[in-house]
């Protein structure tokens, strides 16, 4: 499991923010959206491996309208103003203090 911010808003991955799903989501809906993303990649594998455009594009879309749908794209799942901090390094934000304390812990992947 990645690491998490405490506010579960972003996991992070190798000093990178990433936004988390949204977690107010109801499991069934989560587990299917998951399901569905999985099944999306899959597709532009396959497709990438077929070497057909086409298709892969369409997966791509697939992938990103399911990251929407999850709350990982799009407008942001939280309420308060907070921005959006996707694909800044977690030392450079305001979780900066937080990250450089956990950094080296037993919970990194």
């Amino acid at each position: 499991m990645p690491l998490m911010t405490p506010d579960h808003r972003y996991i992070i991955v190798r000093g990178r923010l990433w936004r988390a799903a949204n977690p107010n989501l109801p499991d069934e809906e989560q587990k299917r959206l998951v399901a569905a993303l999985m099944d999306a990649r899959r597709e532009v594998k396959a497709a990438r491996a077929a070497r057909d455009a086409d298709g892969e594009a369409a997966a791509h879309r697939a992938v990103d309208q399911v990251k929407h749908d999850l709350g990982e794209r799009g407008h942001v799942w939280w309420s308060g103003g907070a921005p959006d901090l996707t694909r800044k390094m977690a030392k450079n934000t305001p979780y900066a203090d937080w990250f450089s304390s956990v950094e080296g812990d037993d919970c990194w992947p």
